[in-house]
């Protein structure tokens, strides 16, 4: 299953407007069903008209998606009771990895907000030349501009949230032609500490700034040549929910794509390379905690660097057939230090000791359309995945308190070699049977591996004096496997449209982040099993639509038959919406059960949580041609609420949050101009 989320207002992001479609719709191949097919680099229609300052917020708007909150940017979406390295995110096609051993800037943080992309959810495999899904994947698609016979095309928004005081200023201009064109875009925004229901400071304060320049052309034969350069540039941003804030993260991304028309489809070729910069530390944007009379000062420093290549060859030799195949090959270096003392220049941990990650794949699908009403698909991948930590023996400490990341493996786990190699297969077959004019049946099965993630392998964060401050990976692990089965049956008639599915998802080696007997954090593979059922229904006349969707998902830990940790609730969200003449108005009512099956012994639940609702109210309204206001105001009733999955509270503003808690009641405007 894909979920496309589209123009629908749902609310505001900490210092922006978000605006989507209006509703969520279910992308399959069933031939009268609404589709919008995402591949990477091709022209989209536009997205959104208004700007974000962190366009993941806009996915809350499906129930299968939580969003864990640990401050006022980085926000981590978790897919069907699944997250960080289990959510595969593609910016147009590539992959960012994230400087952030505490994960400050998942890889959704670096989603453009001068240029909102189109998001896409995928849950299932319904290809693999971007990788197999073992949770989740979200695929960002960045439009190319329209001209409509005009030379020049662009916009300009300002707008600002009176929780938080937050502020925003976007745009972008570009020039040429379908053919041949150069956009430059950019933006800032900013926010300072908002208030919760209670009117409780949460540090969440915030600057981010980015800037991209990217054109294409395309010769009179079809090849085609579309390159990117951006930077982004995120300054003083604070975390209730982590013993650190980040006063420096910096983004680099560079992206070259060719293609052109072969026999009966394409050949395309991508290259990538992402360079991210990171500092978090626990003095510059709060007081450093005081033991003995002396603050206790930390600073860690850290990078990352991706380097990608693909290429791929679609071809559609008659009416029924599709068929593509393709490899691809991508390098990681992470790279991670933690100082301390007066002078912050003691080292005292290598919280990632240089580790670097070879991928290589290949994959091959095919899709065969038995009879009008019966397409056939299936696909395998082969993905050989090579790891390495470089300073595992770079020593830390001094004295009899000396060690290093090989030590602290060596103590933990008893494993002294810290190089991988891993073999992974995956694949999957599909069916999409249209069974009658109005509905289809849509039966998924997959088998996907994933390689454990560089902080679930290397992380290296130790203290001698308290155990429960420890943090180590496990460079023994063996990949996950998951076998999925996916059953869903979309239809519509008559202005009315639905969605039922169910899932399934067996996990061996599933990888637990968890605490030993002495309560380090620490990983080891056990089976899992995860299941849940999915339902949307929504009716539209083209004035007044409504939507209404539910997500629930259990999670089990089938080796101890107790629940896995950060599994979301029941959620449920209800949508009413009118438009007439270009005016938009949509109310919101989001709900959430509480949540009683949580592993406290893990360290990942800081507890149980209580349900909670929330009502939304958001509005667009065209003022001029090309001039137009949207407004929204998010938590209506000012409530005071959290996700189930969002970060454990460590706020001294707010000690006796649980969990960091969302913003109270904000009133969120932004006025655009376009040409």
């Amino acid at each position: 299953m894909a979920t496309v989320i589209g123009t629908r207002f749902i609310g505001l992001c900490a210092a922006g407007l978000v605006s989507l479609p209006a509703g969520v719709l279910a992308q399959e191949s069933s031939a009268d069903l609404p589709v919008i097919r995402v591949t990477e680099g091709q022209s989209i229609e536009e997205a959104s008209n208004t700007l974000a300052s962190e366009p993941v917020e806009r996915l809350s708007a499906d129930p299968s998606v939580s969003l864990s909150r640990m401050g006022g940017r980085g926000l981590e979406p978790v897919i069907r009771g699944q997250s960080q390295e289990r959510v595969d995110v593609l910016l147009d096609g590539i992959r960012v990895e994230g400087a952030c051993p505490n994960r400050m800037d998942p890889p959704t943080s670096r989603l453009s907000a001068a240029l909102a992309p189109l998001l896409e959810v995928r849950t299932s495999n319904q290809t693999l030349r971007w990788g197999p899904i073992t949770g989740g994947q979200v695929v960002a698609t960045t439009a190319a501009p329209v001209f409509d016979d005009s030379a020049t095309t662009g916009h300009l928004t300002l707008g600002g949230a009176d929780n938080g005081n937050g502020k925003l200023a976007n745009g972008s201009v570009a020039v040429g032609n379908d053919d041949a064109w150069l956009r430059l875009a950019g933006g800032y925004d900013e926010a300072d500490d908002y208030e919760d229901g209670d009117g409780n400071e949460v540090r969440s304060a915030y600057k981010n700034s980015e800037a991209r320049l990217d054109a294409a052309w395309q010769a009179d034969s079809g090849f085609y040549i579309k390159s990117l350069v951006s930077r982004q540039e995120e300054r003083d941003v604070k975390y209730a929910g982590s013993g650190m804030d980040a006063p420096k993260t910096d983004t680099d991304i560079m992206r070259l794509e060719l293609g052109s028309p072969v026999a009966n489809g394409n050949w395309n070729l991508l290259a990538w390379q992402a360079d991210v910069d990171h500092i978090m530390d626990n003095f510059s944007l709060r007081e450093p905690p005081i033991m003995m009379g002396m603050p206790m000062k930390m600073q860690t420093l850290s990078e990352t660097q991706t380097r990608g290549l693909r290429l791929t060859l679609d071809q559609s030799p008659d009416a029924r057939t599709d068929w593509a195949i393709g490899a691809d090959v991508e390098t990681n270096n992470w790279h991670a230090e933690r100082f301390g003392g007066a002078n912050i220049d003691v080292l005292t941990s290598v919280l990632w000791p240089d580790v670097d990650r070879d991928r290589f794949g290949l994959f091959a699908e095919r899709f065969y359309r038995v009879t009008p009403a019966l397409k056939l698909g299936g696909g395998v991948r082969y993905d050989r995945v090579e790891m390495s930590a470089a300073a595992a023996d770079k020593v830390f400490g001094s004295g009899m308190m000396a060690m290093s990341a090989a030590d602290a493996y060596q103590t933990i786990y008893g494993t002294t070699n810290t190089d991988v190699t891993d073999d992974n297969f995956s694949g999957f077959v599909s069916s999409d049977w249209r069974f009658s004019p109005i509905q289809s049946l849509v039966v998924t099965a997959s088998h996907s591996v994933r390689s454990p993630g560089v902080t679930e392998r290397y992380i290296a964060s130790w203290n001698n004096m308290d155990p429960a401050k420890r943090w180590v990976g496990n460079p023994a692990l063996d990949p996950e496997t998951h076998r999925k089965l996916e059953l869903a049956m979309p239809g519509q008639s008559n202005g009315w449209h639905w969605r039922p599915a169910v899932w399934v998802d067996q996990v061996d080696d599933f990888v637990l982040r968890t605490r030993n007997a002495d309560q380090v954090s620490v990983y080891r593979n056990i089976d899992a099993r995860l299941m849940g059922v999915e339902g949307q229904l929504g009716w539209s006349n083209g004035t007044w639509s409504t939507n209404s969707s539910l997500a629930l998902v259990r999670g089990e830990n089938r080796d101890e038959n107790k629940p896995l940790p950060q599994i979301p609730p029941v959620q449920f969200i209800q949508t009413l919406g009118w438009q007439h003449m270009g005016h938009a108005l949509e109310l919101e009512w989001v709900l959430a059960r509480r949540q009683d099956r949580v592993d406290l012994e893990s360290g990942q639940d800081p507890g149980t949580s209580p349900g909670y609702g929330v009502l939304n109210l958001s509005g667009s309204h065209p003022l001029a041609d090309y001039l137009s206001v949207s407004w929204a105001v998010d938590n209506l009733f000012d409530n005071t609420w959290a996700p189930h999955v969002s970060r454990a509270n460590t706020d001294p503003f707010n000690p006796e949050a649980v969990r960091v808690n969302e913003p109270g009641r904000t009133l969120r405007a932004a006025l655009t101009a376009r040409w």
